[in-house]
């Protein structure tokens, strides 16, 4: 008599995802390449930001996250007040009925665990925490994969992550600081493991591709105001930065080189804009990406890169350019460390256009080098992913034929 047919395991996907933020999207794409590969008849849905974005791109359906669809516009009136208390009430049981209806729920990478930009413990981090204490009531798995976390000094927001990570089945982080962090508010990570950020895996272009112009330096920009903790001044930063920029994108153009401009987010288009009209040359030009693999091809392209948004430096790290930090949070100086770069560092909260020309060089004249070390270094970052797939799959779906025959080889 033969066996009755396996049910499809229902996974579910949940983040800030097609929200115009490209490491968000791509860290959901490379969870999608995991599951397409390993799990062929996983049937997949999502819980995001931007649901019609997300199944445009990457053909599942999916649900939006707030019931409020101002969730993330001011409320200055009454009625829009109450339609925010109101939608928080109502996502408590929008997102408990989203849970339930599958086997397991994956939060691919992202920066979920931090506060290193501006954010609200009744934004994102209460979401979060809807989610996990969801899966844990419920007893649907919740896994927080390849994650970035950093000590949170508002306590509201503090004690939304720290229970949101509590109440996770499995919880992997994208850098070690991630995880001594989570420690330091109370969690316990024994059981935690770190591994390179998800985007690692997705494919870099090939070495065939064709060439852009010679000398040509991609900027990674951001609108960048500071953190969580800077809102005070958050204007003064968002002026030194930019101004330090525009001084060393004139300096270059100065000298014939051309520049690249790359935005890693729909909000980074302002300050792209604020650089082309200050610098009046036609060495200048911009591309709006639309995909990681968008932003690799056009460094892969380049003969260096400086950026600000941490998945601008991966895809710089990973097509194997040398690449000059410009840090904003203790995860990019982490991540530059890791990939044997880290003294090619610059703080963006105090950019001196000097000293990042003086850096910028140092950087050039290491070039060869460089690139030597990040064939190395990628290498081991693949390997440490396909760890972290193979982890996921005897963690996550123990009962499918896969994880039986990983566990018999292990």
């Amino acid at each position: 008599m033969s066996a009755a047919p396996r049910r499809p395991v229902r996974v579910g996907v949940f983040g800030l995802l097609g929200s115009g933020n490209l490491g968000n999207d791509g860290s959901l794409e490379a969870v999608l390449r995991y599951l397409r590969t390993d799990h062929p008849d996983a049937v997949v849905d999502a819980l995001c930001g931007g649901p019609e974005a997300v199944t445009a791109r990457f053909g599942i359906p999916a649900t939006r996250l707030h019931w409020n669809r101002a969730e993330y516009r001011t409320a200055s009136r009454l009625g829009s007040v109450a339609a925010k208390g109101a939608g928080k009430l109502v996502d408590v049981f929008r997102t408990a009925a989203w849970v339930r209806r599958h086997d397991v729920v994956i939060v691919p990478g992202m920066g979920v665990l931090e506060a290193t930009l501006p954010l609200r413990p009744w934004g994102f981090p209460y979401s979060l925490f809807l989610l996990c204490a969801s899966g844990r009531l419920q007893r649907t798995p919740v896994a927080l994969v390849g994650v970035g976390a950093a000590e949170i000094r508002s306590r509201p927001t503090r004690a939304l992550v720290r229970w949101s990570a509590r109440c996770a089945a499995y919880r992997s982080y994208r850098d070690g600081p991630s995880r001594d962090a989570m420690r330091a508010m109370g969690v316990d990570t024994g059981r935690d493991e770190v591994y390179p950020d998800l985007a690692f895996s997705l494919p870099a272009p090939r070495p065939d591709a064709p060439t852009g112009t010679p000398g040509t330096v991609c900027l990674g920009v951001m609108d960048f105001h500071g953190g969580n903790d800077d809102r005070a001044r958050a204007d003064e930063i968002h002026r030194r930065y930019l101004d330090g920029t525009i001084r060393f994108v004139r300096t270059l153009t100065g000298e014939g080189r051309p520049v690249r401009l790359l935005t890693g987010d729909r909000c980074d288009t302002a300050v792209v804009d604020a650089i082309l009209a200050a610098v009046d040359s036609p060495l200048v030009t911009a591309a709006e990406p639309a995909s990681l693999a968008d932003l690799m091809a056009e460094m892969a392209a380049a003969d260096a890169v400086v950026a600000v948004r941490y998945h601008n430096l991966i895809c710089a790290l990973k097509t194997g350019v040398p690449v000059l930090a410009l840090c904003y949070a203790t995860k990019s100086e982490a991540l530059m460390e890791r990939m044997g770069l880290g003294a090619h560092c610059h703080p963006a909260r105090e950019v001196d256009a000097d000293r990042l020309l003086e850096q910028f060089r140092a950087l050039e004249k290491d070039a060869a080098e460089l690139r030597r070390t990040l064939v190395a270094t990628n290498r081991t970052a693949t390997e440490q992913l396909a760890d972290q797939f193979r982890a996921l799959t005897t963690t996550l779906f123990p009962a499918h034929p896969r994880a039986k025959a990983l566990r018999e080889t292990a």
